[in-house]
């Protein structure tokens, strides 16, 4: 399975539904490329639809929303900080296939109950049915087990009253998401190809692994040389690196291949989130202000903004060769800037 062909033959066999416009655009920023001496190009995953704010969970939701439609669920739940674009890019995807979605937030931020902001507000417009987990002394991570635990909870009641309910991890990250990403990475190659281009680099922003992973399936079915460079959004223990090469692998397995991915198949850059999820930094607020200055376009602090800046600091300190091919893809989640301040940083 090392073609477009027969790659699709496979993923279009499995269950899904339609969310987004694709493929997206992918075109080169000039300026920059000249500024920076390489070939940049924009994968534009923040135009993926339904709505107006896409982003990159849209591929994921198409294969996770597809096998709750297929299994006849009424009711998806989900997970994320309260300004995930994630919960509200599900919710979306539920409004379209007549589910209810039902999301378990946890305020790393707390948000304003009289100022609803950036996701948190789009969510409620949508009629979502918003839990929110305060931190109240737990870790992010205390915090995540707990709404899922709770979320447990709350599916068994509801399905004692007759419902089927469908879990959608945090991320989207479980083999049928990453599923939407090896889909994504071949789209990606065809678009390259059809201009006379080969992508030396890919940049992107990871979290909960569930792109990167499809990302690294995907090149391995196609056998490609593209180095995928994965920046960071959050801390993450280095077993997550583990977590990730197996959800890759299962990606794999999904779609019927016996290919697997290794930790050493994996680019992780921790280098540049701090001081942490949901805190911008000086690094990316100037790569959200270079970008919009340079080319007329945005991105987010909590995720694209701070990919942003690593994958130029790589270029600025030729660590990417001068002449390279680099893509950005962008993920989406530009919503972040109309978010709480102590998201947002200071942009002026």
């Amino acid at each position: 399975m090392n073609n477009y062909e027969d790659v699709n033959k496979h993923l279009t066999s499995r269950p899904k539904v339609n969310l987004g416009f694709f493929p997206t655009p992918l075109h080169k920023l000039d300026k920059l490329s000249a500024q920076l001496g390489v070939n940049l190009y924009l994968k534009r995953d923040d135009m993926t639809g339904y709505n107006l704010f896409g982003g990159n969970k849209i591929r994921k939701l198409e294969y996770l929303i597809g096998d709750a439609v297929a299994q006849g669920c009424d009711t998806v739940f989900t997970f994320g900080a309260t300004q995930s674009n994630h919960a509200m890019q599900t919710v979306t995807a539920c409004r379209r296939y007549g589910l209810k979605p039902i999301l378990y937030l946890v305020a790393i931020v707390e948000p304003g109950e009289e100022d609803l902001r950036a996701n948190m507000l789009i969510d409620t417009i949508l009629g979502a049915e918003i839990h929110i987990v305060s931190l109240n002394g737990k870790t992010e991570a205390e915090a995540d087990e707990l709404a899922v635990e709770l979320a447990q909870k709350h599916r068994e009641t509801l399905e004692q009253q007759g419902h089927k309910c469908y879990m959608v991890p945090m991320g989207g990250a479980n083999p049928l998401g990453s599923a939407g990403f090896i889909s994504g990475f071949v789209e990606l190659n065809r678009q390259l190809e059809e201009i006379g281009q080969k992508a030396d680099y890919l940049f992107h922003s990871t979290g909960t692994g569930g792109t990167l992973a499809g990302l690294a399936a995907g090149k391995k079915l196609l056998n490609s040389d593209t180095s995928i460079i994965s920046i960071n959004a959050s801390p993450k223990p280095f077993e997550h690196y583990s977590k990730v090469a197996k959800l890759a692998t299962e990606a794999l397995t999904y779609l019927g291949s016996d290919q697997q991915i290794s930790e050493e198949d994996l680019n992780f850059d921790q280098n540049y989130y701090a001081p942490g999820y949901e805190i911008p930094n000086e690094g990316s607020s100037n790569a959200i202000k270079l970008l919009a200055r340079t080319e007329g376009l945005l991105l987010d602090p909590v995720y694209t903004g701070k990919a942003f800046s690593g994958m130029l600091d790589y270029i600025q300190t030729r660590k990417i060769p001068q002449g390279s091919t680099v893509v950005f893809w962008h993920t989406g989640g530009v919503t972040a800037l109309f978010a709480e301040k102590e998201i947002v940083g200071d942009l002026t």
